[in-house]
């Protein structure tokens, strides 16, 4: 375990950290509102790329989380940017949701299913087949295949949902195309919203519930992290990684008095 540094910017997850199955995790209000007095840096991330910053404002506004809109980073905002950078006013064929559209919008990108020069696929509750035929003839044409995040499932009242990864990995046996992920656990999610919020990686601490994505995203772009046990990994699961995070603690509330 590493010795702490001294912390001016937070970030954290959103699922499994401040929200757990539709309620808030006991301290989330707090560890927000100890940010939010302090002045310090903060961001909330999600590889959730369903949503716009307004929407998740708003549904952590119901649960009494305080979060504004300019604090919540998504894998959509952050896929926006590398297109942005990569490609300025380029097109896409986008298979998603409100969240990823208004990000590529908002960026000048113009969304058509005729020789786009990237086929985006983001998290959706309503894939579609002939969306994914279109997605598979298109990258088979040679647009370019990017994907928001790799994960192959999603939480659910009901249970585990086939998530991006896993339709990804669909096209992909069908094109023999690999996608490029933006989203965690790419640590270019990491340094796009440190960039965001003008912060350093050295006096960074990031905050999540799953060894594979935020530790190790937050490790590889070099930011002190902290697994809290209150989502995805349990404690005995640590050490089949072959990496730690530099702490572990059972929920956001005792890292309160650390703001």
């Amino acid at each position: 375990m590493t010795t702490r540094r001294p912390a001016d910017c937070w970030l954290t997850d959103m699922d499994g950290v401040l929200i757990h199955e539709g309620s808030p995790v006991p301290g989330a209000q707090d560890f927000i509102a100890r940010l939010r007095d302090s002045g310090k840096r903060y961001l909330v991330l999600t590889n959730n790329s369903m949503q716009t910053p307004r929407d998740l404002q708003a549904r952590l506004d119901r649960m009494g989380i305080a979060v504004p809109e300019e604090a919540i980073f998504t894998s959509a905002l952050a896929t926006a940017q590398f297109l942005d950078d990569q490609r300025p006013g380029g097109s896409a064929y986008v298979i998603g949701e409100a969240g990823m559209t208004t990000a590529l919008y908002e960026v000048g990108y113009v969304l058509s299913d005729h020789d786009p020069d990237y086929v985006v696929l983001g998290e959706t509750r309503t894939y579609s087949f002939e969306a994914i035929t279109k997605a598979i003839r298109l990258v088979s044409d040679g647009a370019r295949f990017i994907a928001t995040n790799p994960d192959p499932t999603g939480p659910s009242n009901e249970g585990a949902l086939p998530a991006t990864g896993s339709v990804a990995a669909l096209i992909s046996k069908a094109t023999g195309v690999e996608p490029y992920f933006v989203g965690k656990p790419n640590p270019m999610m990491m340094r796009s919203a440190l960039n965001t919020v003008q912060a350093h990686s050295e006096s960074t601490i990031m905050i999540g519930d799953r060894m594979d994505t935020d530790v190790l995203c937050g490790m590889e772009a070099g930011l002190e992290t902290v697994l809290v046990l209150s989502g995805i990994t349990r404690k005995d699961e640590i050490d089949r990684f072959p990496y730690r995070p530099s702490r572990v603690v059972d929920s956001i509330a005792d890292l309160v008095a650390d703001v």
